[in-house]
């Protein structure tokens, strides 16, 4: 894995979210107008609604573009303004809620969010459909069970996280053959997409006749995975292959390789930019790409039709795509 870029992606991940603590709910779009409190059905900001974006840890190359693209696509609608947040980690829970507060403090007209956990996020975002603020779910499925005992109806907009896994999985197994043994990097345990990608993992092994050895979290983070995998590669030196629940966590999964030169082959799920060099060569046999961006520009639609009155669907279903060396040239 290469260090520098590694480095270079937790300075930008600090710029970024220190910016956003100095915003209050976040750092704001270049296209949106400075917001002033107002009554959460009014616009703000010049006359525009506002908006929050409140996502993951900014320290997820994922989530650097996913606000990227949000910010681009709020330039191109010119209605609304935005104010974009992440927190410092992935379990980082508690900046959330606070960022989640920020903005009903703030009187924002919509929240769209990837909640870092399924269930701790649904108080507050209760919170805030109770002060008149729309809510939108993007990228993480809010628990249902949840929702439904805090009578809440929030609107998704997201992949089938399962279906994305049992893909990558898929293509694991044909890189493998059957009887291979491979073991499962999760996520955060409390995230819905977290527990959805390890089910598509198991049942694209089942398919393949691949032997699961283990299955742990590295909650999402590269150097924890770094860890757990060199770990493993210890006490289950016969593992072939890795089945990573993103690409940060697949990052930290090719280093313990390489450092134990070891050909464990892996497959992982988000086609981040920095995982791109080990698909092409090989070491990565494929991801998926979820759209990251795209999910946040449907979300602020979403979010904006329901400012204006309109009914949201109860899941827009957004596209995956399967990601391998063939297909980056």
């Amino acid at each position: 894995m290469n260090i520098n870029r590694n480095r270079m992606f937790q300075m930008t991940a600090t710029a970024l979210v220190l910016s956003s603590a100095l915003t209050g709910c976040g750092q704001e779009g270049d296209a949106g107008a400075q917001p002033s409190a107002g009554s959460g059905a009014k616009a703000s900001g010049g006359g525009r609604p506002t908006v929050c974006l409140v996502m993951k840890s900014l320290g997820n190359e994922y989530f650097q573009a996913m606000q990227k693209g949000a910010e681009e696509h709020v330039a191109q609608r010119g209605d609304l303004a935005l104010k974009a947040s992440g927190i410092q980690n992935e379990t980082d829970i508690d900046g959330q809620v606070a960022a989640v507060n920020s903005c009903i403090t703030a009187q924002a007209q919509a929240i769209v969010v990837a909640p870092a956990d399924s269930r701790a996020l649904v108080a507050p975002l209760g919170r805030a459909v109770k002060a008149g603020i729309k809510v939108v779910n993007i990228d993480v499925k809010l628990d249902d069970g949840a929702l439904k005992a805090a009578g809440l109806d929030i609107p998704f907009v997201g992949p089938d996280n399962t279906e994305g896994a049992r893909l990558s999985g898929e293509a694991l197994g044909k890189s493998l053959g059957q009887g291979a043994k491979v073991v499962i990097l999760e996520g955060n345990p409390g995230a819905a997409n977290a527990q959805q990608r390890k089910a598509g993992f198991e049942a694209a092994a089942r398919a393949a006749g691949l032997t699961v050895v283990d299955s742990k979290t590295a909650h999402w983070e590269t150097d924890e995975a770094y860890t757990v995998v060199g770990n493993w590669l210890t006490t289950h030196p016969e593992i072939q292959g890795v089945l990573a629940s993103n690409d940060s966590m697949a990052l930290g999964a090719v280093k313990a390789v390489q450092a134990k030169q070891s050909k464990v082959k892996i497959a992982s799920f988000d086609n981040i930019e920095a995982i791109r060099p080990y698909v092409k060569d090989g070491s990565v046999v494929a991801t998926v790409d979820q759209y990251g961006a795209q999910q946040a520009a449907n979300g602020i639609d979403e979010a904006m039709k329901a400012v204006k009155g309109e009914q949201p669907q109860g899941w827009v279903k957004t596209k995956l795509t399967l990601v391998t060396a063939a297909d980056l040239g």
